[in-house]
């Protein structure tokens, strides 16, 4: 099973640790675009940081992050798994799993970065900010900057089991399951039972503790149908639609009643 998330905004500093070391980062076919958007955004930051807090969206509030941006080389390194902060993160709350779940989540999570393209969660990375849907002077729009580097190295880490797609819109716009493993991609959906309708800020919530619960209970389904299996045996209620036609990914709505 391969999970992919979306990173959070909010990050916990970079800390003490070894500097970043590009090449020690999982998934090193996407080393060439890292080393691409890494330099551009250092340069960008160590120059006129009104520019820089413009392109990366950033209000006066956040003018600091200019400035850790510029000096991410020298910076301290912690495991992604620590650096991404937030809701989803909260609920998820790796640290706090067992042994034989955290060696799951080494395996299985993947958290998209405008940054780095991927992550594993045990991967070493300084803290910075940098969204997928910046555009950077030289490389442009970072989403389809990673479009095709992702396409050559995504559909191994994939293997041949499920792959649980809980991204947000902007970073599952860096790569797009395609054929056979869109087949077995399912993206999930939060619905309030009641309206039926979509939550928002509480949904990462409830996709963290989705994660949490697959990882808890060692379980591994192999495709979207072993899935709903799964996550109803855990107690979710779950509602699905298998697509109309192969090579489409599932869609699966989780509904809550409580939206917390």
């Amino acid at each position: 099973m391969l999970v992919l998330l979306p990173p959070s905004e909010g990050k916990a500093s970079s800390g003490r640790g070894a500097p970043l070391k590009l090449e020690s980062l999982s998934l090193p076919g996407l080393g060439e675009a890292r080393e691409a958007v890494l330099r551009e955004l250092v340069e960008l930051c160590a120059g006129d940081e009104d520019k820089a807090r413009d392109v990366l969206g950033l209000s006066e509030g956040l003018r600091g992050e200019v400035a850790k941006n510029a000096g991410l080389p020298t910076a301290g390194a912690r495991p992604a798994g620590e650096i991404y902060t937030g809701v989803l993160y909260d609920a998820l709350d790796l640290a706090s799993l067992d042994a034989a779940a955290k060696r799951r989540a080494t395996r299985s999570l993947l958290v998209f970065s405008g940054l780095w393209g991927a992550v594993r969660v045990n991967d070493r990375i300084p803290s910075y900010r940098c969204s997928m849907g910046v555009k950077l002077p030289g490389l442009g729009a970072l989403g389809a900057h990673w479009r095709a580097p992702m396409a050559e190295v995504l559909p191994e880490a994939a293997g041949d089991g499920l792959v649980l797609d809980l991204r947000s819109s902007a970073y599952a716009a860096a790569w797009k399951p395609k054929g056979e493993v869109a087949g077995r991609t399912a993206s999930v959906r939060v619905l309030h039972a009641p309206t039926r309708k979509v939550v928002s800020h509480f949904n990462k919530a409830t996709k963290g503790r989705i994660v949490r619960s697959l990882l808890t209970a060692g379980a591994v389904p192999q495709g979207p149908a072993e899935l709903v299996e799964a996550l109803r045996d855990l107690g979710y209620e779950v509602e699905v639609e298998a697509p109309a036609r192969a090579g489409r990914a599932w869609t699966l709505d989780v509904l809550v009643t409580e939206i917390h």
